[in-house]
């Protein structure tokens, strides 16, 4: 036979409990944001190193520079949001908005992440004449398209949770 806790021993657990995640949700929150400056240093770095090398394409350094600051984008809004789901809980927020919200965020910057990699490979493959592997960019915005399907989907289907917690 187990022995049960007692309410203050439950609550101890409890509390225990909740820290640890709240400890971890903002650890990783903490590494997103540092991923996010890393990379704005790094999207800097590229392209003023690219800028003062002569054999560099400018557009194509100006599309990367971008493309590298909306992952940093993503990150930090990845890092926003795992703080602020834990925040939101303690504040008694609305849990259900919050996720909708930062998921609606995140999918519309990796979209944008995307459509711009597809860009990328657009230039560099017509600059190089490889009409031929124009399949893979095209396979990008696909899927770009099959994720804002999906997200529209989510937003749909949990639309009426959030009217009735409210």
């Amino acid at each position: 036979m187990q022995p049960s806790l007692t309410g203050e021993q439950k609550h101890t657990a409890d509390s225990l409990l909740h820290q640890y995640k709240t400890g971890v949700a903002l650890l990783f929150s903490g590494v997103f944001h540092l991923l996010a400056l890393l990379l704005v240093g790094l999207s800097f770095s590229t392209f003023f190193n690219g800028l003062f090398s002569s054999d560099g394409d400018m557009v194509t350094l100006v599309i990367k520079a971008i493309n590298t600051l909306v992952i940093a984008l993503a990150m930090y809004e990845l890092g926003l949001g795992v703080g602020k789901e834990y925040a939101a809980e303690e504040a008694g927020e609305n849990i259900f908005q919050n996720i909708r919200r930062t998921i609606t965020r995140f999918v519309g910057t990796v979209c944008i992440a995307l459509v711009l990699e597809a860009l990328i490979m657009i230039i560099k493959y017509s600059q190089l004449d490889l009409a031929g592997n124009l399949y893979y960019p095209v396979a990008i915005l696909l899927a770009c398209a099959f994720l804002l399907l999906a997200l529209g989907a989510f937003l749909a289907l949990t639309r009426q949770v959030c009217d009735i917690v409210n």
